[in-house]
């Protein structure tokens, strides 16, 4: 903090204004997150797929049929975070993709964000049957997330399914570490916090910046 505070007063006296000070100061701990932390998010993928999403949509009304354009705009959708919007094209891509374990595991991803819990576990598990490693095993994962508040030890499950195809998960460690808490299990939640730190700091380089989140997330418990 002292060095923001420092760096700010410069910038303060090179520009001779604190606002156009703050906004360089901000623009440079922007650049330097994104090339070495990846804790804020890229402010341009937005836009990017605003764009990739209107020229799908275009390319739907001049084929309705098309299912690759469909899969494609899901996908975009759920990034955005707009499941109720990716829903609908999913479903209409089910009855030709029924043996996708990706296809089930996106509707489940859907149904478990828009609370529609029951749905959203039989499609998931169905994805499992599928391909136990769909989406690298994330059908575990997002399981667990979404049954955490209503069934812990349940969703402890699923997470330690997780933890056990992906050992190198921090994401994983951490959560476990927060339904162990729910549960009382507090020695196995200082374990599993204490575990994702250690692998944390394990892991190559280019596979910190993924993770960093949780391992930072884990260092404050």
């Amino acid at each position: 903090m002292l060095i923001k505070i420092l760096i700010f007063g410069l910038l303060w006296r090179i520009v001779g204004n604190p606002f156009l000070a703050l906004l360089i100061l901000l623009v440079i701990l922007y650049v330097l997150d994104r090339r070495y932390v990846g804790i804020m998010p890229n402010i341009w993928r937005p836009f990017q797929l605003r764009r990739k999403a209107s020229r799908l949509r275009s390319d739907l009304y001049a084929n309705p049929h098309n299912t690759s354009a469909k899969l494609d705009l899901a996908r975009i959708l759920i990034e955005r975070k707009k499941y109720q919007d990716a829903l609908p094209y999913l479903e209409q891509t089910l009855p030709i993709m029924q043996e996708s374990a990706d296809v089930h595991y996106e509707i489940g991803l859907c149904m478990l964000k828009l609370g529609r819990i029951a749905e959203g576990e039989t499609f998931m598990l169905k994805a499992i049957e599928l391909n136990p490693r769909v989406k690298y095993g994330e059908a575990f994962l997002r399981l667990g997330e979404a049954l955490a508040p209503l069934e812990p030890k349940r969703a402890a499950q699923f997470i330690e399914h997780f933890r056990d195809l992906h050992s190198s998960s921090v994401e994983a460690y951490y959560r476990l570490g927060q339904l162990y808490q729910q549960l009382g299990r507090q020695e196995d939640a200082k374990r599993a916090y204490r575990e994702a730190l250690d692998i944390y700091r394990g892991l190559p380089r280019y596979s910190r910046r993924q993770q960093r989140r949780w391992a930072w997330l884990a260092r404050f418990k």
